[in-house]
């Protein structure tokens, strides 16, 4: 390994521990969209908004509980949703047909 390399390692393992420490300046946090809150507005329980989106209800209560973030496609899909929920599911029916 190159010292330069070790260095950067050194540098971002610094910047992570001040960020644990408070230090907001030393990094950042990508934060999704609040699927909980879209969800709401639809009215529709996880396993039927599941089903409309087309995605296993494993995912929607791991978006929602933060274990994990919806990839790209979805978040584009779930700001639709948020945007207008019923035309949205309306298009995403559509669009399965």
């Amino acid at each position: 390994m190159k010292d330069e390399d070790f260095a950067g390692i050194t540098a971002g393992l610094k910047d992570a521990i001040a960020f644990v420490h408070g230090d907001t300046t030393k990094g950042r946090v990508a934060a999704g969209p609040d699927v909980k809150a879209i969800r709401a507005k639809t009215r529709l329980s996880q396993v039927k908004f599941a089903a409309k989106l087309r995605v296993p209800v494993g995912t929607v209560r791991d978006w929602e509980q933060h274990r994990r973030l919806p990839d790209a496609p979805a978040r584009t899909l779930l700001r639709m949703v948020d945007a207008d929920p019923k035309a949205a599911l309306i298009l995403i029916e559509r669009a399965a047909e």
